[in-house]
């Protein structure tokens, strides 16, 4: 009973968060108060709100440049959401597919599919993303083609287990004793059962693009230096700790409750959709 009365607040609090975090990116240039790129080296390390020599207009305080560091914040959450959705989208896409086809198809297709993942999987995820921004060039659209193309086997290995499950229960064998094809059997019978699943993993997987994201914007292989992530931040905030902690903190407050709430979303939803755990 705790856990179950647990589940509505987890999605309550990781659905606000991620609805700010939304509402952040959309509309970004209404609502930060100044321009994310601005330099003013009159108003550089000027601290947040509630420490003396704050100034009027700089809530979260300013970097080294003199920057808004709560402007940077808001815009580099259209790039945490843009990757999310981007990235995590075209890893579902890839990797539900094929876990589609080797579960249901099994045989030679999910031994093909098996060992792809098999190699795919024994090479580090963040070496590999590493490897592939710098082949590719960086860029926004290099790390979301890295992300996609590393993380498909999560949903290719988990979607694959579960629609082996879906294709021995009794509805399978009833549709094709009526003489439904095999494919139309996986699209209307097979595929809405297993699609709570797949929203669970897309939740989780939006949560570890944002941080992939983040590692690679810290080691300079996300978008240009100049533009407002959450890494960068965190990154230019590591060199300037004991001048002006702010610079580091708030980003990666951000960065942890953005990854903690898809996580803790995906698990609510998990909960709530979960025809056994119900």
């Amino acid at each position: 009973m705790a856990e179950t009365a647990r589940t509505p607040l987890r999605l309550w609090l990781s659905g606000g968060w991620l609805l700010l975090v939304v509402a952040a990116a959309l509309f970004a240039p209404w609502i930060a108060p100044h321009d994310p790129l601005a330099q003013d080296l009159f108003l550089e390390r000027l601290p947040p709100f509630w420490i003396e020599g704050s100034e009027p207009g700089y809530w979260l305080g300013t970097d080294s440049l003199g920057r808004d560091v709560l402007s940077r914040m808001i815009f580099g959450a259209q790039i945490a959401l843009i990757v999310a959705i981007l990235a995590g989208g075209a890893a579902c896409l890839i990797g539900s597919a094929l876990g589609l086809a080797a579960g249901y198809f099994g045989g030679w297709t999910d031994r093909v599919i098996g060992r792809i993942v098999d190699i795919w999987m024994s090479f580090p995820p963040v070496l590999f993303a590493i490897l592939l921004v710098a082949v590719l060039g960086t860029g926004l659209h290099s790390v979301i083609i890295a992300i996609a193309v590393i993380d498909w086997t999560r949903f290719a290995r988990v979607i694959r287990a579960e629609t082996m499950g879906q294709t021995r229960m009794d509805y399978v064998d009833s549709a094709l004793v009526v003489g439904r094809s095999r494919a139309g059997i996986l699209a209307r019978e097979v595929l809405p059962n297993v699609l709570p699943t797949i929203g669970v993993l897309l939740s989780l997987e939006m949560g570890i693009a944002v941080i992939v994201e983040a590692i690679l914007s810290f080691v300079n292989l996300s978008i240009a230096t100049d533009d407002p992530t959450w890494g960068g931040m965190i990154a230019e905030g590591r060199t300037q700790i004991h001048f002006a902690w702010w610079v580091l903190v708030f980003p990666m407050i951000a960065l942890f409750l953005t990854v903690l709430s898809f996580s803790q979303f995906g698990e609510g939803l998990k909960d709530r959709l979960d025809p056994v755990l119900r």
